[in-house]
């Protein structure tokens, strides 16, 4: 009788344990998602096209890279060659007149199977543009009082797509392209259509990934 009950003893001790080690505490704060922090900076030049005319843009953006997935940083680009203003719309009638054109803002980047040598990373710039006039001739003795009116600053998104090549650890190398959308610009001679389109890019990545 003795070792029988002591048996059931034990059956019932083991059971007990089991239930016990396969229910988790309940709490208030839960564990942190995230896994896995880094970061990284993007080099990049968009080829693209403003009123019909050919544009340059160098540009930068980075930040925080969680989970080999997401980027949540900032971004900027502008354009540096000559984009002529139309003698129509020159707010400096009888200048060689130049738009100017930038934007920045917040930068998202949602990276595809990072740790592959090449995957796909899909981005969206969120923030504001802006357009302004000045004289490329003069532009060593640039005065922003004698060449400006007020930039005009307009809401802007660009979500784009790039193919990403693992160069090393640190370094990635990704091309890709984006479409430009404008909205509210009243710059002269520059409409919201005249702003908004396709732009190609070359980008280079240097970080923590």
């Amino acid at each position: 009788m003795k070792n029988r009950f002591t048996k059931l003893t034990l059956t019932w001790l083991v059971l007990f344990s089991g239930v016990v080690h396969a229910q988790e505490n309940e709490t208030i704060f839960r564990k942190s998602p995230i896994q896995r922090s880094g970061g990284y900076v993007a080099l990049s030049n968009k080829f693209t096209s403003i009123n019909g005319e050919f544009a340059n843009m160098p540009g930068i953006y980075g930040g925080w890279f969680i989970n080999r997935k997401l980027m949540l940083g900032v971004g900027a680009a502008a354009t540096t060659n000559y984009i002529p203003v139309p003698s129509s719309f020159s707010n400096f009638p009888g200048d060689k007149m130049t738009y100017q054109y930038g934007q920045f803002g917040l930068m998202t980047e949602y990276v595809v199977a990072s740790t592959r040598k090449v995957h796909l990373a899909v981005n969206l710039l969120t923030g504001s543009g802006f357009t302004m006039q000045y004289d490329r001739r003069d532009f060593d003795d640039w005065d922003f009082d004698d060449y400006e009116e007020d930039p005009n600053f307009f809401f802007l998104m660009e979500p784009g797509v790039q193919v990403e090549f693992n160069l090393l650890k640190w370094m990635r190398f990704s091309p890709g392209v984006s479409y430009r959308r404008a909205f509210g610009s009243n710059s002269n001679g520059l409409s919201d259509s005249d702003l908004s389109n396709m732009s190609y890019n070359l980008t280079v990545k240097f970080g923590f990934f």
